[in-house]
């Protein structure tokens, strides 16, 4: 039996709904009598033909632009065929669904194109990788081109498309290869009397890689922010002002605000952009002691949301600071936080209303901890977006980016680890050669996976399974 990959896909390209231009997309080997039996000419290759979409009595469904590659020059690797015509969902789906009747029509040797069948959600992209036009994180830069949410994501992730992000990998990864090399040469022969590694400064190579692999590292936790966000909680007493703060900070009146403690009871949330980074803010039910259902419930929904938290912003109402009731209630929200969240995760202590209290405010303002904000004037704002970004790692200015997953991020932490024993197999010499060169192998293995040279095939389906179809 042929294998899935093998049989020719095809689908609707474009974005589901009503559009100027609609793309329907087939991909496969030997697309050519498919396009003559159903267009009616032979299609030159890479250049546009005007020409109508016939249905089975020869009437046309549209008329628009057919697109011939002939592999290997194309997006798959495979013959690729796109038909544009206008982007109504009825005119896309008789076009898609001529397209299966005509390959499954009789010509002079069987079936004009045996098993075509509708693709799988990013299958296109997924045969890319497979016949070597792209590797496995130009692949995924695909999908994070498409669901960037700010100019600074879409910008990186068309930088790794191009290659930016893949080319770090492979430079460590020729480093790391050498190195490997000298190792095995030392292990297979050992009677030479020439020490390979001490020659060829093995320590200082691997001190090297190293480094690399610390600045590569850092990009691409950049890569991930930009890619995935933040998820940032607002939480806090009743009427500290958290509802306020997330208005402000998002410039909409998104929540209702009353002086009635309670008045939130449920989560809200707005994705907001800081130098290009998504923040998803998302405020909270006022966090207390409450026998009301309804509360009690909200309450419930903003201890879930703390727990899902990147950072919590812990907001703190400067006009009570003094109230000895409600500091212990402010003390057992924050053992709450401690006991509930890992310490990865910062919690950044927000002052707020410093307009009204301007003297208790530049008391609190020697503590380089405390962040004073007024969510009724903005004052403070600009502070606080720049401290939430720090709290997490960004560093603007770093020269170019390229967007990453938390799975490169997590690859390139195993080959840290593996490196780190590497560098202590190294030290013991000749008694632990052996276990040197297997630490280097399973560094090696693990940036692989980055860039698909070392990927498990289940890991592929979970990757490509969330792209859009006709991708």
């Amino acid at each position: 039996m042929p294998a899935p990959h093998a049989d020719p896909i095809v689908a609707i390209a474009s974005a589901p709904g009503r559009g100027a231009v609609g793309v329907v997309r087939i991909s496969g080997h030997e697309l050519a009598p498919l396009a003559q039996a159903w267009l009616g000419q032979v299609l030159q290759a890479r250049h546009a033909t005007y020409l109508p979409f016939p249905d089975a009595s020869g009437q046309p469904i549209d008329h628009g632009l057919a697109l011939y590659f002939p592999a290997p020059h194309s997006f798959t690797g495979e013959d690729v065929l796109e038909l544009q015509a206008h982007g109504g969902p009825v005119v896309l789906q008789r076009l898609l669904t001529r397209c299966l009747e005509v390959a499954g029509t009789r010509g002079t040797h069987g079936e004009i194109l045996p098993r075509l069948r509708l693709a799988r959600p990013g299958e296109f992209s997924e045969r890319a990788f497979l016949n070597d036009k792209m590797d496995l994180a130009q692949a995924e830069a695909v999908a994070d081109l498409i669901d960037a949410s700010t100019e600074a994501a879409a910008r990186s992730a068309a930088a790794s498309l191009s290659g930016v992000f893949s080319a770090e990998v492979n430079r460590l990864r020729d480093g790391l290869v050498h190195l490997r090399m000298l190792v095995e040469a030392t292990l297979d022969f050992p009677e030479e009397e020439l020490d390979f590694l001490q020659q060829s400064d093995a320590h200082g190579q691997l001190a090297r890689l190293r480094t690399q692999l610390a600045l590569l590292q850092g990009q691409a936790r950049q890569g991930a922010l930009l890619r995935d966000g933040l998820n940032v909680v607002i939480a806090g007493q009743p009427n500290a002002g958290k509802s306020s703060l997330l208005n402000a900070l998002a410039g909409a009146e998104l929540a209702i605000v009353t002086p009635i403690a309670g008045t939130t009871r449920d989560t809200i949330g707005q994705t907001i952009q800081i130098e290009g980074v998504p923040l998803h803010i998302v405020d909270t039910a006022g966090l207390r002691d409450s026998d009301e259902p309804v509360e009690t419930l909200g309450i419930a929904r903003a201890w879930r949301a703390i727990g899902s938290a990147d950072v919590v912003l812990f907001v703190h109402d400067l006009e009570r600071q003094t109230q000895s009731a409600y500091q212990q209630a402010d003390g057992e929200i924050g053992k709450q936080l401690a006991e509930a969240l890992s310490a990865r995760v910062p919690v950044l202590h927000v002052w707020n209303k410093c307009d009204a209290l301007s003297a208790v405010a530049s008391t609190l303002a020697s503590d380089a901890s405390t962040i004073l904000i007024s969510a009724k004037t903005g004052a403070g704002l600009d502070d606080l977006r720049q401290r939430l970004l720090l709290a997490v790692g960004w560093q603007a200015d770093t020269g170019t980016r390229f967007s990453a997953r938390q799975r490169h991020v997590q690859a390139l932490g195993r080959v840290d680890v593996h490196l780190a024993q590497a560098e202590a197999r190294l030290a013991q010499a000749a008694q632990a050669l052996d276990l040197l060169a297997e630490e280097l192998r399973l560094a090696h293995n693990a940036l692989g996976e980055i860039t698909g040279a070392f990927t498990a095939d289940d890991l592929l389906g979970v990757i490509f399974s969330s792209f859009c179809i006709g991708k």
